[in-house]
C-alpha cells in the first residue's frame, strides 16, 4: 500500500467530515460574518438619547446598556474570526434603525428597539435584554395622569414608535381630541415637553425615567398611567442569518448564565432607582441556554 496516497485518502476524509481545524477559512463564512471578516470592522447602529440604553456622553462617544451588551457580542464575534474587529458607530433613530439594518448598513443595532412581530419580517432579534411598556411622561402640575387626560391637550410621539401606535390606538378608542406632535426621537420630544410646546411626551416608560434623569430640572417631571404595550426589548440583527445569529446567542448566554448581566443591569439602572422586573429576571434565566 502506498503510505503517501493512504494519508491522502485519510485527509480528503477528514476534510470531509469536517475533523482538521484547518479546513475553516474565510470562504466558510457566509453573510454578516463574511461581511465582518473581509472588511475588519463591525458597523453598530445606536442611538443619541436613549438613557440609559444608548446615547452619547460628554465625549460625544456612544454608552450606556445596551452598548455594553454589543461589546459581548463584538468580543464573540472576535472568537469566532480568530481576529480583532474594527467598530464603527452609525446613528440611528426610530424611523432609520430598521431600514438600515434591512439594507445592510449596519450589523447590530443597539439602542431600545421593541421584538414584534411585524418588524421581524423585516428584520430579527437576540434574545430580550429588558421588559418595558407605553407610558406618559409630563409636568407633575399638568393634571395629567393617564391617557382620558390627554383630551383638550397636546403630546409629542416619536414617529415610527411602538409607543405612537399605543397612544394613537388608546385616544381613537376613548374618543379623545389630541393634537399630536411628531417628533425624530426622545431628545426631541423632551425639549418640546420642557419648552412647553406640548403638555406630555411618550415612550416607553424606562426611557422616560432616564429622560427625567439628564433633564436640568428633574423634580418637574413625572411618569404617569397605566402601561399601554408590551415592550421587550432586543438586539436587532438581520434577518435570514442564523451564523450570526448564533454568535449574538452564545455571547448573551454567556452574559446570562455567568451572572455578568447583573452587574451590568445595576450600573445602568441603580442609579435610575429601577429594580430588575420579575418577568425581565426570567427572560435572562430563559436566555442562559447551555453550551
Amino acid at each position: 500500500m502506498d503510505f503517501k496516497l493512504t494519508r491522502r485518502a485519510l485527509a480528503v476524509a477528514a476534510l470531509a467530515t469536517g475533523l482538521l481545524p484547518a479546513a475553516v477559512s474565510a470562504q466558510d463564512y457566509t453573510g454578516t460574518l463574511a461581511k465582518i471578516n473581509d472588511s475588519g470592522e463591525i458597523v453598530i447602529g445606536h442611538r443619541e438619547s436613549s438613557v440609559p440604553f444608548s446615547y452619547l456622553n460628554d465625549s460625544q462617544e456612544p454608552v450606556g446598556y445596551s452598548i455594553d451588551l454589543c461589546m459581548k457580542v463584538v468580543e464573540e464575534v472576535e472568537k469566532t474570526l480568530g481576529k480583532d474587529v474594527e467598530i464603527r458607530y452609525v446613528p440611528v433613530n426610530p424611523k432609520t434603525r430598521i431600514a438600515l439594518m434591512a439594507n445592510g448598513t449596519i450589523d447590530l443595532e443597539c439602542g431600545s428597539t421593541t421584538n414584534n412581530l411585524t418588524r421581524q419580517q423585516q428584520v430579527e432579534y437576540l434574545p430580550t435584554t429588558f421588559v418595558t411598556g407605553t407610558k406618559i411622561l409630563t409636568r407633575k402640575d399638568s393634571g395629567i395622569a393617564s391617557v382620558s387626560d390627554l383630551n383638550g391637550k397636546s403630546i409629542a410621539l416619536a414617529q415610527g414608535t411602538t409607543n405612537e401606535r399605543a397612544i394613537k390606538a388608546a385616544v381613537e378608542a376613548q374618543g379623545l381630541d389630541v393634537k399630536i406632535l411628531p417628533v425624530r426621537d426622545h431628545a426631541e420630544g423632551m425639549l418640546s415637553l420642557e419648552t412647553d410646546r406640548v403638555d406630555a411626551y411618550s415612550t416607553d416608560h424606562i426611557l422616560l425615567f432616564g429622560l427625567i434623569a439628564k433633564s436640568k430640572t428633574p423634580d418637574d417631571f413625572t411618569v404617569v398611567g397605566d402601561f399601554l404595550s408590551f415592550d421587550p426589548y432586543a438586539i436587532m440583527v438581520r434577518r435570514d442569518d442564523s451564523a450570526f445569529e448564533l454568535v449574538g446567542k452564545i455571547a448573551l448566554a454567556n452574559v446570562f448564565r455567568s451572572g455578568e448581566i447583573n452587574d451590568i443591569y445595576a450600573k445602568w439602572f441603580d442609579p435610575l432607582g429601577v429594580p430588575a422586573d420579575p418577568l425581565l429576571s426570567a427572560a435572562f434565566e430563559l436566555g442562559a441556554l447551555p453550551e
